[in-house]
Protein backbone atom coordinates (compact mmCIF):
# COMPACT_ATOMS: atom_id res chain seq x y z
CA UNK A 1 0.00 0.00 0.00
CA UNK A 2 1.37 3.39 -0.95
CA UNK A 3 -0.03 6.14 1.83
CA UNK A 4 0.71 9.92 0.98
CA UNK A 5 0.99 12.47 3.49
CA UNK A 6 -0.05 16.15 3.03
CA UNK A 7 0.94 18.61 5.65
CA UNK A 8 2.02 21.46 6.56
CA UNK A 9 4.78 19.76 9.38
CA UNK A 10 6.15 16.80 7.21
CA UNK A 11 9.02 16.62 10.13
CA UNK A 12 6.53 14.80 12.27
CA UNK A 13 6.12 11.85 10.86
CA UNK A 14 9.62 9.95 10.21
CA UNK A 15 10.26 9.46 14.39
CA UNK A 16 7.07 7.39 14.32
CA UNK A 17 7.01 5.68 10.74
CA UNK A 18 10.38 4.56 10.58
CA UNK A 19 10.50 2.91 13.69
CA UNK A 20 8.76 -0.60 14.63
CA UNK A 21 6.14 -2.27 13.18
CA UNK A 22 5.82 0.37 10.49
CA UNK A 23 9.28 0.77 10.26
CA UNK A 24 9.79 -3.29 9.02
CA UNK A 25 6.99 -2.57 6.66
CA UNK A 26 7.93 -0.29 4.94
CA UNK A 27 11.54 -1.87 4.82
CA UNK A 28 9.77 -5.72 3.36
CA UNK A 29 8.11 -3.41 1.04
CA UNK A 30 4.92 -3.76 2.45
CA UNK A 31 4.05 -0.29 3.42
CA UNK A 32 5.48 2.67 0.89
CA UNK A 33 5.07 6.03 2.68
CA UNK A 34 5.60 9.62 1.32
CA UNK A 35 5.17 13.34 3.04
CA UNK A 36 4.37 16.36 1.44
CA UNK A 37 4.77 19.98 2.46
CA UNK A 38 2.08 21.99 1.53
CA UNK A 39 3.62 25.17 1.24
CA UNK A 40 5.46 23.62 -2.21
CA UNK A 41 1.79 24.76 -3.62
CA UNK A 42 2.64 28.15 -3.15
CA UNK A 43 3.67 31.07 -5.02
CA UNK A 44 4.76 33.87 -2.81
CA UNK A 45 7.32 34.90 -0.89
CA UNK A 46 6.05 34.03 2.45
CA UNK A 47 4.77 30.60 1.52
CA UNK A 48 1.25 31.29 2.76
CA UNK A 49 -1.13 28.63 3.34
CA UNK A 50 -3.99 30.73 5.24
CA UNK A 51 -5.69 34.02 5.67
CA UNK A 52 -8.97 35.20 7.52
CA UNK A 53 -12.02 33.87 7.49
CA UNK A 54 -14.80 35.38 5.47
CA UNK A 55 -17.04 37.05 8.11
CA UNK A 56 -14.57 37.94 10.92
CA UNK A 57 -13.70 35.21 14.11
CA UNK A 58 -10.97 34.16 15.50
CA UNK A 59 -7.84 32.32 13.93
CA UNK A 60 -7.15 31.56 10.22
CA UNK A 61 -7.89 29.31 7.80
CA UNK A 62 -6.25 27.21 5.45
CA UNK A 63 -6.68 28.40 1.45
CA UNK A 64 -8.38 26.20 -1.01
CA UNK A 65 -5.87 27.29 -4.05
CA UNK A 66 -2.58 25.20 -2.51
CA UNK A 67 -4.95 22.50 -1.22
CA UNK A 68 -6.56 21.36 -4.86
CA UNK A 69 -3.12 22.44 -6.05
CA UNK A 70 -0.90 20.03 -3.82
CA UNK A 71 -3.70 16.90 -4.09
CA UNK A 72 -4.16 16.97 -8.22
CA UNK A 73 -0.28 17.03 -8.88
CA UNK A 74 0.02 14.41 -5.53
CA UNK A 75 -2.54 12.35 -6.95
CA UNK A 76 -0.97 12.14 -10.44
CA UNK A 77 2.27 10.79 -9.45
CA UNK A 78 1.11 7.91 -9.09
CA UNK A 79 -1.34 5.65 -11.56
CA UNK A 80 -3.04 3.97 -9.11
CA UNK A 81 -5.56 6.57 -7.77
CA UNK A 82 -5.83 7.41 -4.41
CA UNK A 83 -8.67 7.07 -1.77
CA UNK A 84 -8.46 11.08 -0.06
CA UNK A 85 -9.28 11.30 3.12
CA UNK A 86 -9.62 14.55 4.87
CA UNK A 87 -9.04 14.69 9.01
CA UNK A 88 -12.03 16.37 10.64
CA UNK A 89 -14.05 16.65 14.00
CA UNK A 90 -17.69 16.20 11.61
CA UNK A 91 -15.71 13.40 9.73
CA UNK A 92 -17.10 9.52 10.25
CA UNK A 93 -15.82 8.25 13.41
CA UNK A 94 -12.67 5.92 12.79
CA UNK A 95 -13.72 2.28 13.83
CA UNK A 96 -11.77 -1.02 13.25
CA UNK A 97 -13.97 -1.91 11.05
CA UNK A 98 -13.78 0.89 8.44
CA UNK A 99 -9.53 0.50 9.28
CA UNK A 100 -10.00 -3.09 7.83
CA UNK A 101 -11.91 -2.01 5.08
CA UNK A 102 -9.55 0.63 3.72
CA UNK A 103 -6.58 -2.25 4.35
CA UNK A 104 -8.71 -4.15 2.10
CA UNK A 105 -10.35 -1.91 -0.33
CA UNK A 106 -7.34 0.53 -1.41
CA UNK A 107 -4.08 0.36 -2.86
CA UNK A 108 -3.62 4.03 -2.17
CA UNK A 109 -4.80 6.56 0.24
CA UNK A 110 -4.05 10.28 0.59
CA UNK A 111 -4.31 11.92 3.76
CA UNK A 112 -4.78 15.80 4.19
CA UNK A 113 -4.24 16.55 7.52
CA UNK A 114 -5.34 20.23 8.24
CA UNK A 115 -4.23 22.56 10.70
CA UNK A 116 -5.17 26.34 12.46
CA UNK A 117 -8.82 27.45 12.60
CA UNK A 118 -9.97 24.94 9.27
CA UNK A 119 -9.85 24.53 5.97
CA UNK A 120 -11.62 26.47 3.43
CA UNK A 121 -14.39 24.78 2.90
CA UNK A 122 -14.71 24.54 -0.54
CA UNK A 123 -11.68 22.16 -0.44
CA UNK A 124 -13.49 19.34 0.41
CA UNK A 125 -14.91 18.94 -3.23
CA UNK A 126 -11.47 16.70 -3.43
CA UNK A 127 -12.00 14.84 -0.53
CA UNK A 128 -13.06 11.36 -0.64
CA UNK A 129 -13.79 10.55 3.13
CA UNK A 130 -13.96 12.94 6.29
CA UNK A 131 -12.90 10.99 9.12
CA UNK A 132 -12.30 11.55 12.91
CA UNK A 133 -10.51 9.76 15.86
CA UNK A 134 -12.38 11.12 18.28
CA UNK A 135 -14.76 13.89 20.46
CA UNK A 136 -12.01 16.15 21.07
CA UNK A 137 -9.91 18.97 19.03
CA UNK A 138 -6.41 18.76 18.02
CA UNK A 139 -3.96 21.40 16.58
CA UNK A 140 -3.77 19.45 13.59
CA UNK A 141 -4.64 16.62 11.25
CA UNK A 142 -1.11 14.99 11.82
CA UNK A 143 -1.76 12.94 15.11
CA UNK A 144 -5.02 11.75 13.22
CA UNK A 145 -3.33 10.78 10.23
CA UNK A 146 -0.68 9.28 12.65
CA UNK A 147 -3.33 6.61 14.22
CA UNK A 148 -4.98 6.22 10.88
CA UNK A 149 -1.36 4.47 9.24
CA UNK A 150 -0.98 2.78 12.56
CA UNK A 151 -4.75 1.18 12.27
CA UNK A 152 -4.36 0.52 8.76
CA UNK A 153 -0.88 -0.36 8.21
CA UNK A 154 -0.56 -2.98 10.86
CA UNK A 155 -3.90 -5.33 9.08
CA UNK A 156 -1.79 -5.12 5.67
CA UNK A 157 -0.41 -9.27 5.24
CA UNK A 158 2.60 -9.27 6.47
CA UNK A 159 3.39 -6.32 9.09
CA UNK A 160 2.43 -8.25 12.48
CA UNK A 161 4.15 -11.11 13.19
CA UNK A 162 1.31 -13.40 13.55
CA UNK A 163 -1.15 -13.11 11.52
CA UNK A 164 -3.71 -14.15 14.28
CA UNK A 165 -2.88 -10.81 16.21
CA UNK A 166 -4.98 -8.79 13.98
CA UNK A 167 -7.76 -11.18 14.25
CA UNK A 168 -8.12 -11.59 18.05
CA UNK A 169 -7.74 -8.41 19.64
CA UNK A 170 -10.17 -5.60 20.74
CA UNK A 171 -13.41 -4.46 18.18
CA UNK A 172 -13.18 -7.04 15.74
CA UNK A 173 -15.89 -8.84 17.34
CA UNK A 174 -17.47 -5.93 18.75
CA UNK A 175 -15.95 -7.04 22.17
CA UNK A 176 -13.09 -5.47 24.04
CA UNK A 177 -9.94 -7.90 24.23
CA UNK A 178 -9.94 -10.46 27.37
CA UNK A 179 -7.16 -9.97 29.82
CA UNK A 180 -3.64 -11.03 29.01
CA UNK A 181 -0.70 -12.74 31.30
CA UNK A 182 2.61 -14.09 30.90
CA UNK A 183 5.22 -15.03 33.22
CA UNK A 184 5.54 -15.19 36.11
CA UNK A 185 2.46 -17.16 37.15
CA UNK A 186 2.97 -15.67 40.43
CA UNK A 187 4.18 -11.93 41.46
CA UNK A 188 3.63 -10.05 44.78
CA UNK A 189 0.34 -12.41 45.64
CA UNK A 190 -1.22 -12.20 41.70
CA UNK A 191 -1.29 -15.08 40.09
CA UNK A 192 -2.61 -16.33 36.92
CA UNK A 193 -5.81 -17.79 36.44
CA UNK A 194 -5.64 -21.40 36.53
CA UNK A 195 -7.84 -22.21 33.35
CA UNK A 196 -4.61 -20.57 31.58
CA UNK A 197 -2.39 -22.85 32.99
CA UNK A 198 -4.03 -26.07 32.12
CA UNK A 199 -3.61 -26.52 28.28
CA UNK A 200 -7.36 -26.98 27.86
CA UNK A 201 -8.21 -24.97 24.94
CA UNK A 202 -11.92 -25.10 24.63
CA UNK A 203 -11.88 -24.42 28.12
CA UNK A 204 -9.71 -21.40 27.63
CA UNK A 205 -11.26 -20.21 24.50
CA UNK A 206 -14.80 -19.88 27.01
CA UNK A 207 -13.31 -18.14 29.67
CA UNK A 208 -11.66 -15.91 27.34
CA UNK A 209 -15.09 -15.42 25.75
CA UNK A 210 -16.42 -14.49 28.92
CA UNK A 211 -14.14 -12.07 29.97
CA UNK A 212 -14.38 -9.91 26.84
CA UNK A 213 -17.94 -9.77 27.86
CA UNK A 214 -18.06 -9.12 31.19
CA UNK A 215 -14.92 -6.40 30.05
CA UNK A 216 -16.96 -4.63 27.82
CA UNK A 217 -20.00 -4.75 29.79
CA UNK A 218 -18.45 -2.96 32.49
CA UNK A 219 -16.24 -0.47 30.39
CA UNK A 220 -17.69 -0.31 26.98
CA UNK A 221 -21.59 -1.07 27.59
CA UNK A 222 -22.25 1.25 23.78
CA UNK A 223 -20.62 -1.64 22.46
CA UNK A 224 -22.76 -4.06 23.34
CA UNK A 225 -25.81 -1.59 22.58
Amino acid sequence: MRIDILTLFPGMFPPVLDASILGRAQANNILEVHCFDLRDWTHDFHRTVDDEPYGGGPGMVMLVEPLANAIEDIQARDPRPAHTIFFTPAGTPLKQARAHELSEEFERLLLVCGHYEGIDERAYEWADEEISIGDYVLTGGELPALVLIDAVARLLPGVLGHEESAVDESFVEGLLEYPQYTRPAEFRGMVVPDVLLSGHHANIAAWRKAKAQERTRSRRPDLLD
